[in-house]
């Protein structure tokens, strides 16, 4: 007895394999990615201490990502193999945010078209400072491998529509980092039932383009958490003399 032959159309194949990928991000914790006035800031819900979904990727760039860690954790890994050998064959230089999402782009498309392959359920976000505010860029890639840049913030994972929503009421990229940590906390509490995030449960990285090092990268502890979110101390005020 011979099997029965079922017909699925292009068309379906493509919606079912969409809907199976932003199932599983959709599961994933909420990532943030914003500018602010010194340079880029990375902020995920993450309960884990040893998985990371923001990394460095190379000198000035950035990678954060959501859905399933072990999909992602090889994508950044092979991003940062393909930046060393490009800036070791070539310059530094020549190592760009713009190149790394267009290398992504095209592994997340090739795998997405890939009938007998599951379509990775991820979405990226790469961001690389620059010398100015201006020359900041973040791209967002999708898991079908389309790539948005973003001028202003990315959402990826959890509530996206709410905390977009929040964001689009407060942000402003002229603001300092203690300032739009808060934002950035404050977006992420609309995920969480309206309740703050404790440090343990974050992770919080910025490309900061005042550090002298070429290397931009660096991660906040709860000490450094702690000290970006204390107001500034008020300086006091002098006498007037007679």
């Amino acid at each position: 007895m011979t099997q029965p032959i079922f017909y699925v159309s292009p068309e379906q194949q493509v919606k079912d394999r969409a809907d199976f990928a932003r199932a599983g991000i959709a599961r994933g914790r909420s990532v943030l990615v914003l500018r602010y006035a010194d340079g880029i800031l990375f902020v995920a819900e993450n309960r884990s201490q040893s998985l990371h979904k923001v990394a460095e990727i190379y000198d000035r760039i950035g990678f954060a990502a959501v859905g399933r860690y072990n999909e992602f954790e090889n994508l950044r890994i092979a991003g940062i193999r393909h930046a060393d050998v490009r800036g070791y064959a070539y310059d530094r230089r020549d190592v760009t945010g713009r190149m790394l999402a267009n290398a992504y782009a095209q592994v997340l498309g090739t795998i997405f078209s890939a009938v007998m392959e599951k379509p990775y359920e991820v979405e990226l976000t790469v961001a690389e400072v620059g010398d100015t505010p201006e020359q900041d860029q973040i791209f967002h890639l999708a898991f079908d491998g389309s790539i948005a840049d973003e001028s202003r913030f990315c959402v990826m994972g959890g509530s996206v529509d709410a905390i977009t929503s929040t964001l689009n009421q407060v942000f402003d990229p002229a603001l300092a980092l203690g300032p739009a940590l808060r934002i950035a906390l404050g977006a992420l509490a609309t995920d969480n039932g309206g309740e703050s995030l404790g440090f343990d449960a974050l992770e919080v990285a910025v490309l900061d383009r005042t550090r002298r090092q070429p290397r931009k990268f660096h991660r906040l502890d709860a000490a450094g958490l702690a000290q970006a979110l204390e107001p500034p101390a008020r300086k006091p005020r002098s006498r007037a003399t007679a």
